[in-house]
């Protein structure tokens, strides 16, 4: 089952590592919505891996826990270029195309793929993780706490747990744009972190949680060695790519909690995405993408 990461301020659309009962989902087009907004922050995941390498030498096997298409295995693929990667999925459909990728990019013969839920479908794993990597694949599962216990219990002694949940925002725009009221990208953060809260508690077996995510990996039985957090800066003037970013993260935004936002902010959100509106992010030329991961790791002790 997949979900936008939109519904919380710190994310992009990333995937869902749950249920795959949803047969109206469109796989072809959430792919490459999925894929089009990793590629746009690579540089963003590159520097968090060149970090990794400080930490993790030479991992014989790396897990990508909630993969999705496999825009991130391939880039750890690539940065690891002595492991093996499994990118790990519910999604069927999103696991096929991680395959086409990473033979497209002349890795296949180190890349396999694993179709489940998590954390239980990390059992199937031949041999314990060396570097388990989750980013924005906890938050989606109830009980985040005990999940993290059973992802842990995946990984090799001396092994390395990195997630990447957190961060900042993106932002897109000037506070005041020159139409409607300004701050109404602060107006949108605080409607999508109410949206967040709701998915959360509808989860199944959701437990509330303090997100202290140094202190749930020491819960883990791990050793918590770092926090690091990684910006992506595109100033304005955009690349188209960027652009498309923009346009599709505000539309999925008017589509999940437009109706909650008071009318003037509605109209002013109505022509930031009207293409033939000179003053929408299609057309404007102060448009830019600004926004920040972290990355929390720990490893399992030896002994």
């Amino acid at each position: 089952m997949a979900h936008d990461h939109d519904h919380h301020p710190q994310h992009e659309p990333g995937h869902h590592p749950g249920h795959d009962h949803d047969h109206d989902i469109d796989w072809a087009a959430m792919a490459l919505l999925l894929e089009e907004q990793a590629e746009l922050l690579a540089p963003l995941y590159r520097q968090a891996m060149a970090w990794l390498a400080q930490e993790v030498t030479e991992p014989g096997l790396i897990a990508d826990a909630g993969s999705g298409p496999g825009v991130l295995s391939c880039l750890f693929a690539d940065a690891f270029p002595g492991a093996r990667v499994v990118a790990v999925d519910g999604a069927g459909p999103l696991l096929e195309r991680a395959r086409e990728r990473a033979a497209r990019l002349g890795v296949g013969d180190r890349f396999t793929t694993l179709t489940g839920e998590l954390p239980d479908v990390l059992g199937e794993l031949d041999h314990p993780a060396d570097l388990l990597w989750a980013s924005q694949s906890l938050h989606h599962l109830g009980d985040q706490r005990a999940a993290l216990a059973a992802l842990a219990g995946h990984l090799a002694p001396g092994g390395t747990m990195a997630i990447l949940e957190g961060g900042l925002p993106a932002r897109f725009l000037p506070r005041d744009i020159g139409i409607g009221r300004p701050g109404l990208q602060a107006r949108l953060r605080a409607a999508e972190e109410d949206s967040f809260t709701e998915m959360r508690a509808s989860l199944p077996g959701s437990v509330a949680e303090t997100e202290d995510w140094p202190a749930l990996l020491t819960a883990a039985g791990l050793k918590h060695t770092g926090t690091r957090s990684f910006l992506l800066d595109l100033p304005a003037p955009v690349s188209d790519e960027a652009r498309g970013y923009v346009v599709s993260s505000l539309s999925r935004m008017r589509d999940r909690f437009g109706e909650t936002l008071d009318a003037g902010d509605r109209a002013t959100l109505d022509r930031l995405l009207d293409p033939d509106d000179a003053a929408s992010v299609h057309r404007r030329p102060d448009v830019f993408v600004l926004l920040a991961h972290t990355v929390h790791t720990a490893v399992r002790p030896a002994h």
